[in-house]
């Protein structure tokens, strides 16, 4: 049984304020087996976040070796060595970092993974260099507990069981024991910043301290390795839910020679990808960032909650970060995960996809709509609304549906509340897909428009025919307002050109009678700088979000309107590097490093995002042209381990802060969006088609001849102003109603029984005759209760 001291207990309580580490990743890392539930990252030579026992629960901020010969230097492995991390092979997330001193008298070679069937971390190191100066050399390793997703109120112990000593912490019923193959010649707990080990041994090149105690607060455990046996060993950290969990965990894990634990996590990764489609041929890196990224997606999906995959295992700008902040990229957002899914599908993978759509079935909140985010086990993060993430559930089904991938899992339930949702809370959306702004997106509308098409043919199939026609009716009444919407006449970036699409039209949500025309209105910019402009025109703000109507299949590729919006986002977002172009998010962006280097806290500059080359690839394949720059320039943007940025630096190198012009800035690495975007570019290129096409969209407003909808909708949350004669005006609610109306001034009067779908709407339709002038007057008498609405409305006929 293992025994804890607690006494002496270390001076300097509580600590320094806690840290996460850098967000740009040289690795992550898991075994492929559910059984080891245990994820690693690494950055800049050193362990840093590990994740037990779900991906969303980080547990440590890094681990690290010092180094000194006790008289004349101390090095500690992140700042003073140089490094390079590689994989172990070519399939399989496990790495090697090879480190080596500033003159160049020694190094050390780590070999890291996870055990293939338990939680626990294997570190298999080696220290080599001059005889002479081994025999002087003093090893410890530094551990900073995080314990409960945060670094306040850790605690840490000295523990023994029978012929070991060890290292112990424990916060919020999860604990971890740090331990080697040989025990430890030397112990410590501590507190950062004052009595932890760095500080200890930085000072004279010694360990002073030996406390075998550090409670409730910012900590850190050290050890001496002893290097007295020799100069190899194995590191071993064990996670358990009880100290005795991860003491047996630890010392099973250390049972077993390295060698086979390696053996058996490679083989685990080896069976998972040898099934995948051959693209190879298409990439410019013989697959290497195609086979990578199959992995990196597959390693970021949850073992406990199958189907979860979050956006990033990373913290964006984590080292400025505290426990106010528990978030990060750790999480799981809808519009992320399927793509991520619909990546891998692209790579063959069906399996997965279907586990993530179970998923969000049980995710998916009653009133059809999901959470903006949400940690693994369902519970909100942030609890904004954008339209796009209750879409994309939808046309993710309909994708498993036409592949026969469903298998005996019905989606119909969760795609029939999805679009409830869509038709009841739209058409502007509460947060576009930045997560900013609130009103009419071209991206959202296109993922929108898609969504219900598909949930009108699920609807069809089921032989719901009135629901399906009540969809695709509204659908083709958002696709018809499109550029209503979206398109400025005033535009002004690039000379010559007035017309384009625009990044939002702001709307005020809360207002049913929001003007919804375009020209004139401003809208606010968030994550600016203190006493920086935030409010700029409508015209002024553009994005690249229009291209998602033709990745779907609602607008055609190459006609003028896309080709004038592509001058103006290459005029004022697009960054030329070495490797290719990037593109920024949209103008006036503040998410992203500041120009000095430092990390956004609130405000700062948004920089290019490799995602969005891939995006423009999807486009120019679309339009007949050749994607296989956006593809060349994707691969090079990756880091030398595979890793795609969500951002790349677009300024001179600033060395101390570990940036360097065309690489992966704070933001976070590896983004697994951008990585499902290179995959899917890829099998597009092999397929001579955009991948994320859906045939019944395309096939619904890309027919020639068609004509677009007359409909105007009119419901509560929405209460459209004025229609023109030819055009179909809709009123729409929730509940069966009479409709008490008048298109003379109540010279004449109608009650008209509003039509009922299953899908759960109401309405009634008025045509709108070429002679009609007056306003549409109307009142409603609620069918059910027999009340009436207690006041009329009125439409206005346009001239």
């Amino acid at each position: 049984m293992a025994r804890i001291q607690t006494s002496p207990v270390a001076t300097g309580a509580p600590g320094i304020p806690p840290r996460w580490t850098r967000s740009a990743k040289d690795a992550v890392c898991t075994a492929y087996s559910s059984a080891s539930r245990l994820w690693f990252t690494t950055s800049v030579g050193v362990l840093n976040e590990i994740y037990f026992p779900t991906i969303d629960q980080p547990q440590v901020r890094d681990v690290q070796f010092l180094i000194t010969d006790g008289e004349t230097f101390f090095h500690d492995e992140r700042r003073h060595l140089q490094s390079t991390t590689e994989y172990l092979a070519a399939t399989g997330l496990g790495v090697k970092i090879v480190s080596h001193s500033p003159d160049g008298r020694y190094h050390i070679y780590k070999e890291i993974i996870t055990d293939p069937h338990q939680p626990t971390l294997l570190v298999n190191a080696r220290l080599e260099g001059d005889p002479e100066l081994l025999k002087k050399l003093h090893l410890y390793v530094l551990l900073a507990p995080h314990l409960g997703v945060g670094g306040w109120g850790n605690n840490g112990y000295l523990s023994r069981i029978v012929g070991h000593e060890f290292l112990t912490a424990n916060k919020d019923g999860v604990w971890l024991a740090l331990g080697t193959t040989e025990p430890f010649l030397r112990t410590s707990c501590g507190y950062v910043g004052s009595t932890d080990g760095w500080q200890d041994i930085s000072a004279n090149f010694k360990m002073d301290y030996q406390f075998a105690a550090a409670l409730d607060g910012n900590i850190a455990l050290t050890a001496e390795i002893d290097l007295r046996k020799g100069y190899s060993f194995t590191l071993g950290l064990g996670f358990g839910r009880e100290l005795n969990r991860a003491v047996t965990t630890l010392y099973q894990s250390l049972a077993e020679p390295f060698a086979e634990h390696r053996e058996r996590f490679l083989e685990q990764w080896d069976r998972a990808c040898r099934h995948i489609a051959p693209l190879d041929k298409f990439s410019g890196d013989g697959g290497a960032l195609y086979r990578r990224g199959c992995q990196l997606l597959l390693a970021h999906e949850d073992k406990t909650y199958p189907g979860a995959l979050i956006a990033s295992l990373s913290i964006p700008w984590g080292e400025a970060k505290s426990d106010e902040d528990l978030g990060g990229y750790h999480l799981v957002w809808t519009r992320d995960m399927v793509n991520s899914v619909t990546g891998l599908a692209a790579t063959g993978d069906v399996t997965t996809a279907l586990r993530a759509l179970i998923y969000l079935a049980c995710a998916q909140r009653p009133d059809g709509g999901f959470p903006q985010n949400f940690w693994i086990d369902g519970k909100p993060y942030w609890n904004g609304i954008q339209l796009d993430e209750v879409s994309f559930p939808i046309t993710l089904a309909w994708r498993l549906h036409r592949h026969g991938a469903l298998k005996d899992f019905d989606p119909y339930p969760m795609v029939i509340r999805a679009a409830h949702f869509l038709v009841d809370n739209g058409p502007p959306t509460p947060q576009e897909r930045w997560e900013e702004n609130a009103g009419y997106s071209p991206s959202t509308l296109a993922a929108n428009i898609a969504g219900l098409v598909c949930a009108a043919c699920f609807a069809r199939d089921r032989g719901d025919v009135i629901s399906a026609q009540f969809l695709e009716e509204y659908a083709d009444f958002l696709e018809a307002h499109i550029e209503t919407w979206t398109v400025t006449n005033d535009g002004f970036l690039v000379p010559g050109i007035k017309r384009h699409y625009v990044r939002i039209n702001p709307i005020d949500i809360a207002n049913p009678d929001a003007a919804e025309n375009i020209e004139g209105k401003r809208v606010f910019i968030h994550n600016r700088a203190p006493g920086a402009q935030a409010e700029f025109p409508v015209a002024e703000i553009v994005d690249g979000g229009f291209l998602e109507l033709v990745r779907y299949g609602i607008r055609k590729a190459g006609d003028s309107l896309m080709e004038d919006s592509l001058r103006v986002i290459d005029a004022v977002l697009k960054t030329d590097f070495p490797a290719g172009p990037c593109w920024r998010r949209y103008t006036h962006d503040g998410y992203g490093q500041r120009d000095d280097g430092g990390p956004f806290l609130g405000w700062g500059r948004g920089r290019p995002w490799p995602l969005l080359t891939g995006e423009r690839g999807h486009y120019e394949l679309a339009a007949g042209r050749d994607p296989t720059p956006y593809l060349r320039a994707m691969e090079r943007f990756a880091n030398a381990t595979q890793l795609l940025p969500e951002q790349i630096w677009d300024q001179p190198d600033i060395s101390r802060r570990l940036l360097k012009y065309g690489g992966q800035t704070g933001s976070a690495t590896p983004l697994m969006w951008a990585h499902a975007e290179y995959i899917k570019l890829l099998r597009s290129t092999s397929d001579g088609r955009v991948f994320d096409m859906i045939d019944e969209v395309r096939d619904r407003y890309m027919k020639p001849g068609r004509k677009q909808s007359r409909l105007r909708v009119w419901k509560s949350n929405r209460r459209v102003m004025s229609v023109s004669p030819g055009d179909r005006l809709r009123i729409q609610a929730t509940a069966p109603f009479t409709l008490h109306w008048s298109n003379d001034e109540w010279q004449h009067v109608n009650d008209t029984g509003s039509t009922s779908t299953p899908i759960g709407f109401d309405y009634v339709d008025i045509d709108i005759g070429a002679s009609d002038k007056a306003p549409i007057r109307f009142t409603f008498n609620w069918r059910e209760s027999g009340n009436w609405e207690g006041r009329d409305y009125a439409v206005a006929i346009a001239k």
